[in-house]
């Protein structure tokens, strides 16, 4: 067998316990990666899809209201909790901030964050301090708190100006 081309991460040692162990977070590790990746790519493409409807539907003033409305409620009937008005509003901004984020990372499911980091970042209106927010944020692998702490304290400003 050749245990090259699996997926999970396996390094055989001579404790089977400890094997065992690193084979369950390993494949807990894929999997949760992969779930996420299809999380974020759900919501961006939600997002596009209604941004897309907004555009060519109705000229009235409450159309984009309405569709976000009328969507939140059917999903919810269909799928229960978490399509909010505001989740579905959260999916278009996020559309709207990251329109190519499928080109830049397409199979590259370690550098990419987690749909509550996108979250999180999609409140720095700046898209130059939200990039670096982002980069940062992979780089130094921060988690979703340390990435709201640095932005709630404007670190990518205060660090503009030390320079």
């Amino acid at each position: 067998m050749n245990l090259e081309k699996l997926n999970i991460d396996y390094k055989e040692t001579n404790d089977i316990l400890l094997d065992a162990r690193n084979i369950i977070d390993s494949s807990l590790n894929y999997a949760y990666r992969h779930i996420n990746v299809a999380l974020i790519e759900r919501n961006w493409l939600l997002g596009y899809r209604i941004a897309k409807e907004e555009l060519y539907g109705s000229r009235s003033e409450n159309y984009g209201l309405e569709i976000i409305k009328n969507l939140s409620k059917d999903l919810t009937k269909i799928y229960g909790k978490g399509f909010t008005k505001t989740n579905l509003y959260s999916y278009v901004s996020f559309y709207n901030a990251y329109p190519n984020i499928f080109r830049s990372v397409s199979g590259k499911c370690s550098k990419i964050l987690t749909w509550t980091h996108y979250r999180v970042l999609l409140q720095v209106h700046d898209d130059e301090a939200r990039n670096w927010y982002e980069s940062e944020a992979i780089r130094e692998t921060w988690s979703v708190k340390t990435l709201q702490r640095n932005i709630d304290t404007q670190y990518y400003y205060r660090l503009l100006k030390s320079h």
